[in-house]
């Protein structure tokens, strides 16, 4: 009997002693399996402290000029303060070193202090709380860049002042900031080095005014489009790419018309003043469709080029004088009323992300 208890209690040891053999590899492997390669490398410490330039619209030589345009002013209910762009919710840094793999850090919106491989490195900044915005060809700082998603509408027929050109229709972007630091060497320093990043706007703002002169009042939802602007932005230096796209967006009725705040990297082929030719010709159109109380829809279009000329970045478009006749207006009309709540089957269609 004590045989098979010295047995048994030898047995339990060697079992523990296995046990916990394994515990210590499979420790040792999780280690291995660490998103950061580097993580035991010598390390030195960046102190990154942002700050927002909070513009929605820049003129053509890169201020924030929107006084000198007799289109704005603040009987349209708002003063500029009030379409400031908020802070965003988190900040990136994207580490392309000279040497070894890039890397992202996601940090405090304000900045925070981060651990550097030693050596040459280019930064990207940019904020990481967007949901329409799509980066593509985030394998270089030169190639980088961010575009939005591709949001269908069936009812939209192009933009009938540029016909022979075919836009893709777009979702607008989330508001993106931007900086990019050249060159920044990581030294071996007992303090921590501090770097000061002014994030730039990327994504300007139009508020967009539709002015009806009659027959408003028969008017259920409405609903707009925006051709010739930029379908993506370049991270590095701002500049926007040649490709158009055509934005579309929900409207919301006012007493006068109807109203929207559209958000966009700007005009197609055009340098960031602040960030840091020859233009692709162009047509800008405004869409506005709107659906009546009866169910008839209607469309209108406007040829809005000269107002994104003098405000490339953001800014205020206005067109005027939409009517609504009594004879759409009351056609049909036997109590039928249309839902506020969508288009049924008109609803725009946003793709998802691949």
């Amino acid at each position: 009997m004590t045989n098979a208890i010295s047995k048994y209690k030898l047995t339990a040891t060697a079992a523990a002693s296995v046990l916990a053999a394994m515990a210590t590899l499979s420790s040792c492997n999780h280690k291995e399996l660490c998103y950061d390669h580097d993580a035991h490398s010598p390390k030195f410490l960046l102190r990154v402290e942002a700050s927002y330039q909070q513009e929605w619209e820049l003129g053509p030589d890169g201020t924030a000029n929107w006084k000198d345009f007799p289109t704005w002013a603040e009987t349209y209910g708002m003063s500029y303060d009030m379409m400031r762009p908020a802070i965003p919710e988190g900040l990136r840094m994207h580490d392309f070193p000279v040497s070894g793999p890039s890397d992202m850090i996601n940090m405090h919106p304000m900045g925070e202090t981060v651990g550097m491989r030693p050596g040459e490195h280019q930064l990207l900044f940019y904020n990481n709380d967007t949901e329409y915005i799509v980066f593509d060809d985030m394998y270089s700082s030169a190639a980088a860049k961010a575009t939005t998603r591709i949001r269908t509408r069936t009812t939209y027929m192009g933009n009938p002042f540029n016909s022979y050109m075919k836009e893709t229709t777009v979702n607008m972007p989330d508001m993106l900031y931007g900086n990019y630091n050249k060159s920044y060497t990581s030294e071996r320093n007992t303090e921590v080095t501090v770097m000061s990043v002014t994030m730039h706007p990327l994504v300007f703002k139009y508020l967009v005014r539709y002015e009806f002169s009659k027959g408003l009042e028969y008017v259920a939802i409405v609903r707009g489009a925006l051709s010739g602007m930029a379908s993506s932005v370049y991270l590095q230096s701002g500049n926007t790419s040649p490709e158009m796209a055509t934005l579309l967006y929900d409207c919301t009725l006012k007493p006068w018309g109807a109203e929207a705040v559209v958000t966009s990297f700007g005009v197609p082929d055009y340098p960031n003043a602040l960030y840091t030719t020859t233009r692709t010709p162009r047509s800008n159109a405004l869409n506005l469709e709107v659906r009546l109380k009866n169910g008839i829809i209607k469309s209108f279009n406007f040829d809005v080029t000269d107002q994104i000329n003098k405000q490339p970045q953001g800014g205020v478009i206005v067109v005027k004088g939409i009517e609504i006749s009594d004879e759409d207006g009351k056609q049909g009309s036997s109590g039928f009323d249309v839902s506020v709540d969508g288009w049924g089957e008109f609803e725009d269609i946003i793709i998802p992300f691949k």
